[in-house]
């Protein structure tokens, strides 16, 4: 959710020269529209980064500009389906218009938050069941295999308008089924992880990324979270969402402390780093599972580190942040001494009005009561990875293609 597109993702949009949300730039001749937030190419994640803009903003108790949620109401397609990007929402979609689970089920959670856009909520809705796998989940474009992000980010927009995901079924298989499939046993080194999909042997590697996404999946949660009850069970044979979910956070915990508490990309060819998003990503998974332990010491250090990773990625990474410091209980508008707040609303119209300021007896990172509740590099890891099925489109981002 730096989108949450992960590493992997970024990987292959770097092979199929995809520009990963932090680094395209718009060509000189592309005039950008003006609701939309960001200044980089929307090309693989407008309506994404605008989704999470969007919500980050409602979380903290603003009300975004009229004119930014017109600008992703129109972007949705007749049949309720969003794609990465349209230029001109004025062209009907027809067949070679790619529409992505994604983008669809962040749209889905970011108008719901803000209420008032329920008609094109539930149309949404009603474009990702009709893709639904037999297995129960979903990939990037319909028809792909079930992936652990593409399932878990359309769970969360199932709960977020206020329906119950182990309800919706395909063959009588829910959303969780496909992620329990996707689950590893409590063996060696991936105790407890998800994978994002089956390789081509049918074997599962564990996968940061899909892991913090399965673990908000199987609790039925979006990328917006309150801190879970504390927990400390065990790794233990997944044979409910519910464990599968501990058991992941138990992954992530060590994933985490490993490394100075934060995850490191590995892409091919290249010296591993840190990764802030995914990082990010971890502490809302952590927050909402109740290891809250470990989602406060990798808070703290996105707090140090973050700055130059968020202010060149942009409105996703900013709202990655801002919902990392929410289920944390700490303070967007001074994390680490910068206003996340601030910083996200610079990137694009300015909202219609501002959140009440916290009084120093009120507890940091909590948004008004008068909010709404709910939900980059999720995006684009997933990007790269479904991408790849269809020319690589981008993996997972392109989390599934024409819905």
């Amino acid at each position: 959710m730096n989108v949450r597109r992960s590493a992997a993702v970024l990987a292959a949009v770097a092979v199929i020269g995809a520009a990963i949300p932090a680094a395209a730039a718009p060509s000189p001749s592309q005039a950008l529209p003006s609701a939309l937030y960001g200044d980089k190419d929307p090309e693989f994640d407008g309506v994404w980064r605008q989704s999470l803009a969007l919500l980050a903003q409602d979380t903290v108790g603003e009300k975004p500009a009229a004119k930014s949620v017109e600008w992703l109401v129109r972007q949705q397609c007749e049949d309720g389906g969003f794609a990465a990007y349209r230029p001109d929402p004025t062209a009907a979609c027809d067949a070679k218009t790619m529409l992505d689970t994604n983008a669809t089920a962040a749209a889905v959670q970011a108008l719901a938050a803000l209420g008032g856009q329920d008609a094109v909520a539930d149309k949404a809705l009603g474009r990702l069941k009709s893709v639904q796998n037999e297995d129960g989940g979903w990939g990037y474009s319909p028809g792909g295999a079930s992936d652990t992000n593409s399932t878990s980010i359309v769970i969360g927009a199932l709960a977020a308008a206020g329906e119950k995901p182990d309800q919706v079924e395909k063959d009588g298989k829910s959303p969780y089924d496909a992620l329990l499939k996707l689950a590893l046993p409590c063996d060696g080194d991936s105790d407890g992880a998800f994978a994002f999909q089956p390789d081509k042997k049918g074997e599962l590697a564990a996968n940061a990324d899909a892991t913090a996404a399965g673990v908000l999946g199987a609790l039925g949660k979006g990328m917006v979270t309150e801190p879970g009850a504390k927990s400390d069970a065990t790794c233990a044979e997944p044979g409910t969402p519910e464990q599968a979910a501990v058991n992941g956070a138990a992954y992530l915990t060590s994933a985490l402390a490993k490394d100075d508490n934060h995850l490191m990309s590995a892409m091919a060819g290249a010296e591993p780093q840190p990764d802030y998003g995914n990082t990010a990503d971890a502490v809302v998974a952590l927050a909402a599972q109740g290891n809250t332990a470990q989602a406060e010491k990798s808070v703290r250090w996105l707090e140090k580190n973050s700055a130059s990773w968020a202010a060149q990625s942009g409105p996703a990474a900013y709202a990655q942040l801002i919902f990392a410091a929410h289920a944390t209980g700490t303070n967007p508008r001074d994390f680490g001494g910068a206003d996340l707040v601030k910083q996200l609303n610079a990137t694009g119209p300015a909202p219609q009005t501002a959140g009440k300021a916290q009084s120093s007896d009120e507890k940091p990172g909590k948004k008004d009561d008068s909010g709404s509740f709910f939900g980059v590099w999720w995006y684009v890891g997933v990007c790269l990875v479904a991408g790849i099925g269809i020319g690589f489109l981008f993996t997972g981002r392109k989390k599934q293609q024409q819905l």
